[in-house]
C-alpha cells in the first residue's frame, strides 16, 4: 500500500519531555518530526513489535514498541484517528493493536507486569503507568522489601518540562504470589533479578568504550574527562558531572581553526542539556590539533563482529580530535559534518568576526552557518528570509570592516560585524551560489552594487552628519596611502628624521595662530634640503604654495588625536539606526539617513533634549582632551623633536 497518513501537533513523550510534531506513518514505517527542526524519529515497519492504543485525557494515545526495547508514545489522535488507523495497521503492518485503558482511581497498589522491555503498573486489571526498562539506568534492593529503580538522568531530560522522572520505588512485601521466592530470596529480590535481565542497567556503571582526559570544553566552559560508553557520554569535572544519553545527539560538527593549534569539535543536541536555567544545544570542545593518541576501544567481541562490525577498529592511533569523532560516530549514529567549499582570504574554513559582543569565527557551511565558540549559533540555510551586507556601523569610521546580517523567515536577525574586507568577494560568492536572497543596500543587483554600497561613497542625497563624518575620515585615509605610494617612487633611502617630520605637521594643523603656522612651514624646508627625500615631506614642499586647507587634507592623522565631539543627532542616530531597519527590512543605507533626518528635525526641542545634554558632555569632553593634546609636557615635545633642536 501507498498510503501515506500525515497528522499535526502530535506530541512524542519521552525522555525529553513532551514534543509537538508532524507524524507520518505509511506501509514503510513512521516518521516524526519535531517542530521548529530537531531530530526527527524514524521507525522501520520491520523494528515494530507491537501497536497499542489508549484513552488519556482530551486526546488518544498511540504505543509504538520496537525490537531495541524502545517505546514511543504519541500523543494527540482523534477518535476518528484511531479507527482508520487500526485499519491501516491491520493491513500494512499485519498487527492489531491492543486496546488499553487508563486507570484513574488514583490507588498507588497493584500489580507489576513485566513485558519484554516495557514495565506496565496496573490497578484493577487498567494500566496506571508504563515505563520502558530500557530508561533504567540502576536498580537498587533496599532491605528487604523495597527495590528502587533509578532512571537514565542524561541532563536533557527536564530542559522542556519542568518535572522529569528520576527514580520509582516499589514495596513487595514478603506475601507477594507474582514474584515467589524462599528464605534465601524474598519476592523483592525476585522482582529486582527479574528488572537486572532487561533493564539497562549496566549503564550507569559499565566500563567506558573508551576515554579522552583533561579535554577543554568552552560551552559548558570548564575541563572534563569525556568517557564514550555503548549507550551515552559523560563528561566528568570538578565541578559538573553530565550524562547524556546517545539518543539526544543530532550532529557532530570537525570544524578546524585557520592558523590556530586547536580544532573545533561541537555536539549538537535535542533537547539540550540544561545547568541551572541555562540551556546548552551545542556542546563546543577545544583539542589541540596535532596532539596523537593512541586508544585501545573495550568492546565485547561479540558486539564488535556484530553491531559495529566494519565500522570500529578494536585499536585507533591519531590525532586525538578524529579518532574521538570517529568513535562517537559510530556509537552514536549521529552524522559528522565537516567544512565544505568555502575558502577565505587566509585560505581557512571561517572568517574572523564577532556576534553580540563576543569575538569568534564565522564557518560558512554547506547547509548553514555557524558561529563559535560562544554563544555558539547553527542557521540553517532553510531558516535565511534573506542576507545582507552593511557598512561597519562602530562609532568610528574603520573602513576596513563590514558588517553580515542574517535575518531569518521568524523575524529575528543574527548580526555578525567585524568581518575584514577582503573577506567580502569569497563571502559574496559563496552565498550567491546558495540560492540565498542578498537585500543589496544600493539596489543593484550584482556583487559589483553591493560592493559600491560598501565603497566610501554614499549616496549624495542621503541626510546624515554622521555618514558625512565617516566620508570625511575615509578620504583622509585614502589619501593617507596614496602619499606613501607615490613619494616611495622617489624615495632613496629614507631618513631618520621621520618621527619628527611627523610631529611637525601635527603641531601645524592644531596651532591656532597663522604666525605660528608659518614659522613651522620653514622648518621642512630646512630639513628636506639636508635630507635625502622623505615621502610626506616632498609632499608638503609640493603643497606649501597653494592653500593651507590643501595642504590640511593631505596631512597624516594623529593616532593619538583625541576623538571629535558627538552632535546631539548624531546620538540619536546610534540609537535609532536598528529600530529604522527592523521596522523596514532591506531599507538602503542612505534612506536610512534621509528617515533619521525627517524624524529628527519633527522632534520638539523637549524630544531632542536627552541627545543634546549627551552631546555637550562629550563637547566638554574633546575641549579637555584637545587641550591637553596641544599642550603636553615639555618631556614630551623635547623627546620627539632632537631633529628640530639641530
Amino acid at each position: 500500500m501507498t498510503d501515506v497518513h500525515s497528522f499535526n501537533n502530535i506530541s512524542l513523550s519521552g525522555r525529553g519531555g513532551s514534543n509537538p510534531g508532524l507524524l507520518k506513518i505509511n506501509s514503510g514505517g513512521i516518521q516524526w518530526k519535531k517542530q521548529g527542526g530537531g531530530k526527527a524519529v524514524e521507525v522501520d515497519k520491520s523494528d515494530i513489535v507491537g501497536v497499542s492504543w489508549m484513552k488519556v485525557p482530551r486526546t488518544n494515545q498511540l504505543g509504538v514498541k520496537t525490537k531495541d526495547g524502545l517505546y514511543y508514545k504519541f500523543i494527540g489522535f482523534r477518535d476518528q484517528d484511531v479507527a482508520s488507523l487500526t485499519s491501516f495497521f491491520q493491513s500494512a503492518f499485519g498487527k492489531t493493536p491492543e486496546e488499553k485503558q487508563l486507570s484513574v482511581s488514583g490507588r498507588n497498589w497493584g500489580e507489576v507486569d513485566l513485558n519484554g522491555n516495557n514495565l506496565t503498573f496496573l490497578v484493577g486489571g487498567k494500566q496506571a503507568f508504563e515505563v520502558s526498562l530500557a530508561d533504567v539506568s540502576q536498580t537498587q534492593l533496599q532491605g528487604k522489601n523495597d527495590v528502587l529503580l533509578e532512571f537514565h538522568v542524561d541532563d536533557t531530560a527536564g530542559a522542556n518540562e519542568k518535572d522529569s522522572l528520576m527514580e520509582i520505588s516499589f514495596h513487595i512485601p514478603n506475601t507477594n504470589t507474582q514474584f515467589v521466592g524462599d528464605e534465601t530470596r524474598p519476592p523483592a529480590q525476585v522482582f529486582h533479578d527479574n528488572i537486572l535481565k532487561v533493564a539497562d542497567v549496566g549503564a550507569g556503571v559499565e566500563e567506558a568504550v573508551v576515554t579522552f582526559e583533561g579535554i577543554a570544553i568552552l560551552t559548558p566552559r570548564g575541563r572534563y574527562n569525556v568517557e564514550l560508553h555503548l549507550s551515552f557520554l559523560r563528561l566528568q569535572g570538578q565541578a559538573n558531572d553530565f550524562k547524556i544519553q546517545y539518543s539526544s545527539v543530532v550532529r557532530l560538527f570537525l570544524l578546524p581553526k585557520s592558523n590556530q593549534p586547536h580544532t573545533f569539535v561541537v555536539i549538537s543536541l535535542d533537547p539540550p542539556i540544561r545547568k541551572g536555567q541555562t540551556l546548552y544545544p551545542h556542546i563546543v570542545m577545544q583539542f589541540e590539533t596535532d596532539s596523537v593518541v593512541e586508544s585501545e576501544l573495550s568492546i565485547s567481541d561479540d558486539l564488535m563482529n556484530t553491531r559495529f562490525k566494519d565500522k570500529l577498529e578494536r585499536s585507533y592511533k591519531g590525532l586525538i580530535h578524529e579518532v574521538f569523532t570517529t568513535v562517537l560516530r559510530w556509537l552514536s549514529g549521529a552524522k559528522i559534518t565537516k567544512p565544505g567549499k568555502f575558502r577565505s582570504s587566509q585560505d581557512g574554513f571561517a572568517v574572523k568576526s564577532s556576534l553580540k559582543a563576543e569575538d569568534g569565527v564565522l564557518y560558512p557551511l554547506e547547509k548553514g552557518f555557524f558561529f563559535l565558540p560562544k554563544p555558539p549559533t547553527l542557521i540553517l540555510h532553510d531558516e535565511i528570509d534573506y542576507v545582507e551586507f552593511e557598512r561597519h556601523a562602530a562609532g568610528g569610521a574603520n573602513m576596513h570592516y563590514f558588517d553580515l546580517s542574517i535575518r531569518l523567515k521568524t523575524d529575528h536577525e543574527h548580526l555578525f560585524r567585524n568581518i575584514q574586507r577582503n573577506e567580502y568577494h569569497n563571502l559574496y560568492s559563496f552565498i550567491s551560489s546558495k540560492g540565498l536572497k542578498i537585500m543589496n543596500l544600493g539596489g543593484a543587483g550584482t556583487a559589483e552594487g553591493v560592493a559600491a554600497v560598501l565603497q566610501d561613497n554614499d549616496d549624495d542625497d542621503a541626510v546624515d552628519p554622521h555618514l558625512e563624518r565617516i566620508r570625511n575620515q575615509a578620504a583622509d585615509e585614502s589619501d593617507e596611502e596614496d602619499e606613501d605610494f607615490v613619494g616611495a617612487e622617489d624615495d632613496d633611502g629614507g631618513s631618520p628624521t621621520d618621527d619628527s617630520g611627523e610631529d611637525d605637521d601635527s603641531d601645524a594643523s592644531d596651532a591656532d595662530g597663522g604666525e605660528k603656522e608659518k614659522s613651522v612651514k620653514k622648518e621642512p624646508k630646512k630639513e628636506a634640503s639636508s635630507s635625502k627625500g622623505l615621502p610626506l615631506k616632498k609632499k608638503a614642499l609640493a603643497t606649501e604654495e597653494g592653500s593651507s586647507k590643501k595642504k590640511t587634507q593631505k596631512k597624516k592623522k594623529d593616532p593619538n588625536a583625541p576623538k571629535k565631539a558627538m552632535s546631539g543627532f548624531m546620538y540619536f542616530s546610534q540609537m535609532e539606526r536598528d529600530n529604522i531597519k527592523k521596522s523596514n527590512p532591506g531599507i538602503g543605507f542612505g534612506d536610512i539617513g534621509k528617515v533619521l533626518g525627517d524624524k529628527w528635525r519633527q522632534m520638539s526641542a523637549e524630544e531632542k533634549e536627552p541627545y543634546e545634554a549627551k552631546a555637550q558632555v562629550d563637547k566638554k569632553r574633546y575641549k579637555d582632551e584637545i587641550s591637553d593634546y596641544k599642550n603636553p609636557q615639555p618631556m614630551l615635545v623635547d623627546s620627539g623633536n632632537d631633529s628640530d633642536s639641530n
